[in-house]
């Protein structure tokens, strides 16, 4: 049985390839009205004429992959909302408040979070990102006038609020700005092609793809000679300074999955793994001595290929939680 981690997560990216004309046929049972991955089936790519601004109003839980001005007004006591911001790879998200009227002091509460938080697990974790965890946190009540706009370090963004008095509410603008050198990315599609690049920094990417996978590795620069190891207590990059990994698990946080092989040497070629695990991600460690790169392509593993081994394929792994 899926996991209800990988069933959320496998909804909110159904519904984002749905607003890209990628529907797939997806039964659910048991999916409450509130549940908040069932949100993005109406079709977001409309036709706008130059200049206009898409414009809609927020439910309680809510997800969002397009540019726009949104309207949450509460028609009753809103305890427990959020609205998940996702774009390309090479995107960042900015969140401007165009409009607050809540009770600060009576309890009311709107935060912008730096990245995604699901079930209490972080992506980017605390390891990849360039802010304390504290620090994600940008509070309206807290800032008031002092910070109306809030730029993500990523492709993905939140917010999060509570709302008690009927007729309370807020309205916000998201724009989207280009990131030169993507460095963390939640995937929106089950399939695709990525090069990551860092340019002599010394930082932590993380590519996340929630789903089961094929993953091919084309390509990989970190200036050391071949090679190509299972993760294992005697085989492992560790003290190596720049490596990549592949990690697999059943939740959000990167620094919380199992690893499962290391690439710590430049190679041209290809390198493939199937990972049956509920979200899959490649994390590359950079030292910042080099330029880093890695182009790698995916695509959703399916039944059949869980049969079929392939020549110059490690071992696969998660197929249980397919």
């Amino acid at each position: 049985m899926p996991s209800a981690f990988q069933f959320q997560c496998h909804l909110v990216l159904i519904f984002l390839a749905a607003s890209k004309g990628e529907t797939r046929y997806l039964e659910v049972r048991d999916a409450g009205e509130d549940d908040p991955f069932l949100l993005l089936s109406e079709d977001l790519k409309r036709e706008l004429s130059a200049g206009q601004i898409y414009r809609r109003s927020l439910r309680c839980i809510d997800m969002l992959s397009i540019e726009g001005q949104f309207t949450f007004t509460a028609d009753q006591p809103q305890l427990h909302c959020a609205t998940f911001f996702i774009g390309e790879p090479e995107e960042l998200i900015t969140i401007h408040y165009d409009f607050v009227n809540i009770d600060c002091q009576g309890g009311d509460f709107l935060k912008v979070f730096d990245g995604w938080i699901l079930k209490g697990e972080k992506f980017p974790s605390s390891l990849d990102h360039p802010l304390t965890t504290s620090q994600r946190y940008v509070d309206f009540c807290e800032s008031g006038n002092i910070q109306r706009s809030i730029r993500s370090s990523q492709n993905v963004a939140m917010i999060f609020f509570r709302i008690q008095l009927p007729g309370n509410g807020f309205t916000v603008t998201v724009k989207k700005n280009s990131n030169l050198f993507p460095c963390n990315v939640i995937s929106q599609t089950p399939s695709g092609r990525f090069t990551m690049v860092i340019p002599h920094q010394h930082r932590n990417c993380s590519f996340s793809i929630i789903y089961p996978v094929v993953i091919k590795i084309s390509d990989l620069i970190l200036g050391h000679l071949n090679g190509l190891f299972l993760k294992k207590p005697s085989a492992s990059c560790a003290g190596v300074g720049d490596f990549v990994e592949l990690l697999g698990g059943a939740g959000l946080d990167p620094s919380k999955m199992f690893p499962l092989a290391d690439l710590c040497h430049s190679f041209h070629g290809s390198a493939q793994m199937k990972i049956g695990c509920d979200n899959t991600v490649l994390r590359m460690v950079s030292s910042g001595k080099h330029i880093n790169r890695v182009t790698f392509e995916y695509h959703q593993l399916d039944l059949q290929e869980t049969e079929a081994r392939k020549e110059n394929s490690i071992e696969e792994f998660c197929f249980p939680s397919i």
